[in-house]
């Protein structure tokens, strides 16, 4: 049995429903009405130890519905969720010491007191043994490069040292499974960078399964091999993060910089673009690498031109994701 399985899993929501202005509000408190929205719609997928998944869609797509679902705070409708043997929300008392949980938005650390203080308020409500949580924080807070800050009220860090210490903060239990809502959100580039790094690395020493929702697909590219897609509550693709551009990348570009200004012919298939003046020496061709082979268009212009420069571009991850998030891609 895989370490995380959801099984059919379905969850809805009653919203409340009125008219707007004045008597829309007042016709609302005589007799309210409702709607029902669903969130989640019937998504299966299974997630073995060790992996690091990416689990991503736009915005109400229900990707923080489905992670409260596996870390225990709301209930399926209908389906089953079991996450290293438990039912997350029949036995959270027991399951939260599984599981580690990263909101970016959300502080579990108390904002006037140093962070050491608060590592030390989680370790009692853990029961983290002495040896486990002096290894831990030493380990840690020397990957992550926060022993400037340990004693630093929370208020006054950084929102890049804020996350850093969020992150430990879920961590110093030794959690087999972590869960990361946005763990990046507002860090600067070299905040990323340190954080990545160091995901990857106790993922790789210490097998810790982690699955991240984030808008900002660096977080996916550098941390995941496997992305799990859902939009309107529904899964849209669960496979290798290099298959979706296998699948949905079918676009190439060309940049061509030729040795003196020329007007290309129309070729079949081919779109070509003037990246300087009209009959200038750089151009670009897009084209569906379905319809036209590569080898086949650069013999061509060879045989006809001489080029000082030339490059070879596959869609970007980010683009193709926004494809399909937006129906333009199909399958």
């Amino acid at each position: 049995m895989s370490l995380i399985e959801v099984n059919e899993v379905s969850k809805s929501f009653r919203v409340s429903r009125r008219s707007a202005g004045i008597s829309g509000m007042l016709a609302n408190l005589v007799m309210p009405k409702y709607e029902k929205k669903q969130a989640v719609n019937n998504i299966s997928f299974s997630i073995e130890q060790g992996e690091m998944v990416g689990f991503i869609g736009p915005n109400g797509a229900g990707k923080s519905t489905t992670i409260k679902m596996l870390s225990g705070i709301l209930y399926p409708d209908s389906g089953r969720v079991q996450v290293d043997g438990y039912i997350p929300y029949r036995q959270r008392r027991d399951y939260v010491g599984r599981i580690g949980v990263v909101f970016g938005q959300k502080s579990q650390l108390q904002w006037d007191l140093p962070v050491i203080d608060s590592f030390e308020l989680l370790k009692a409500i853990y029961r983290v043994p002495d040896d486990v949580y002096r290894n831990n924080l030493n380990r840690f807070t020397d990957m992550l490069d926060m022993s400037g800050f340990l004693n630093q009220p929370v208020r006054q860090l950084s929102l890049g040292q804020r996350m850093r210490a969020d992150i430990v903060a879920a961590l110093l239990h030794s959690p087999r499974i972590v869960f990361f809502d946005e763990p990046t959100i507002g860090v600067d580039v070299v905040g990323k960078e340190t954080i990545r790094n160091f995901l990857c690395e106790l993922n790789a020493k210490d097998q810790v399964t982690m699955l991240f929702t984030t808008h900002d697909m660096q977080d996916i590219e550098k941390t995941c091999k496997r992305l799990i897609i859902i939009d309107r509550g529904s899964k849209v693709y669960d496979g290798l993060l290099s298959g979706i551009r296998k699948a949905y990348g079918t676009t190439r570009q060309v940049d061509i910089e030729f040795a003196e200004d020329c007007t290309v012919a129309a070729m079949e298939h081919v779109e070509i673009k003037e990246l300087d003046a009209p009959g200038g020496r750089k151009k670009r061709f897009l084209f569906e690498s379905r319809q036209v082979q590569i080898d086949a268009l650069m013999e061509s212009l060879l045989a006809h031109y001489a080029i000082r420069d030339l490059t070879v571009s596959e869609p970007e991850i980010e683009g193709l994701i926004r494809k399909i998030y937006s129906g333009e891609a199909a399958g």
